[in-house]
């Protein structure tokens, strides 16, 4: 059972770690052109349906995918057959922890379908169906996390309670982001806590099953209950420096090798320079014609 709760811990925190950086390199692009980290609802029709749905629906295909494996992990990694009641007098839940892993797995597969069908079926993104359905996958989240804790021992109790509160922010974040869909300070948190979470919980499965020195932590050890607490501050300090590194990498990707940057630049130049602001607002409108299929409000692009 070793194995499995380990890669219990470390594959979904890999997979986050990787969203967090998705997400940064989005934000941060956004953040440079100064331009709403929300897309287009959708891609002009001459626009090949593959290249479309690769596009589109990456990101909630990566969700499916990884749900669906991380799934089929937790089923068939026990010795035994996986049952949710044994067949002993009286009857008793099986596997609670397991069982809780597998619920967690299976919102983020509902949440990556509920994703595909919005930037799909409708004609327009469903952006606050999305994020109400991420929203609230981290309340069932929450709540679960909570209960995990009950059967653990200190090491497990600190290291989950440092989790559940990284959860607990995110959770707030989620829920503000539904009225205020725009944000780049809300965008900014949101990454770095996704980043928080996944290097914590890769962090997690080292201190909890496979230590590095090869001798487990003591929950009798006052020293490896604190240096929990400092393991997991660096880990702030590590993902915010990530965070203003991804920024600063992609700054300058954009500045020397990005002809859109460049040309916008150049409008804004344009722009001052009129007293009018005439000549910059057809330049505008020419770019708005010509790669926007729809006017959409900043809530509705995707």
């Amino acid at each position: 059972m070793g194995n499995g709760k380990f890669g219990g811990h470390f594959c979904p925190g890999l997979y986050i770690f990787f969203y967090g950086l998705y997400q940064a390199t989005v934000v941060s692009k956004a953040m440079i052109v100064n331009d709403s980290p929300i897309y287009l609802s959708y891609l002009p029709k001459n626009q090949k349906r593959c290249s479309k749905l690769w596009r589109i629906c990456f990101g909630g295909w990566l969700k499916i995918v990884t749900g669906s494996l991380l799934t089929y992990y937790v089923v068939f990694c026990l010795d035994n057959e996986m049952v949710l009641i044994n067949k002993e007098m009286p009857p008793r839940f099986m596997y609670p922890q397991e069982w809780q892993h597998l619920t967690i797995f299976i919102l983020l597969t509902l949440d990556g379908c509920v994703e595909v069908m919005s930037k799909n079926v409708p004609r327009q993104r469903w952006v606050v169906l999305e994020r109400g359905s991420t929203a609230l996958a981290f309340y069932v989240l929450l709540l679960l996390l909570v209960s995990h804790v009950q059967v653990s021992s200190k090491m497990e109790l600190q290291v989950h309670s440092l989790l559940i509160l990284v959860v607990f922010l995110l959770m707030l974040v989620l829920t503000a982001e539904l009225w205020a869909c725009g944000s780049f300070c809300l965008q900014l948190i949101k990454t770095f806590l996704f980043l928080m979470m996944g290097t914590w919980l890769m962090q997690a499965a080292f201190i909890l099953f496979r230590p590095v020195s090869g001798y487990p932590w003591e929950d009798d050890d006052i020293s490896d209950i604190m240096f929990v607490t400092t393991f997991f501050c660096w880990h702030v300090m590590i993902n915010a420096l990530c965070l203003v590194g991804v920024y600063g990498f992609s700054s300058f990707w954009h500045c020397y090798y990005s002809p859109s940057l460049r040309l916008g630049a150049s409008k804004r130049v344009l722009y001052h320079e009129s007293s009018s602001g005439t000549f910059y607002q057809l330049l505008q409108d020419a770019d708005d014609q010509a790669l926007l299929p729809s006017k959409s409000s900043p809530c509705d692009r995707a």
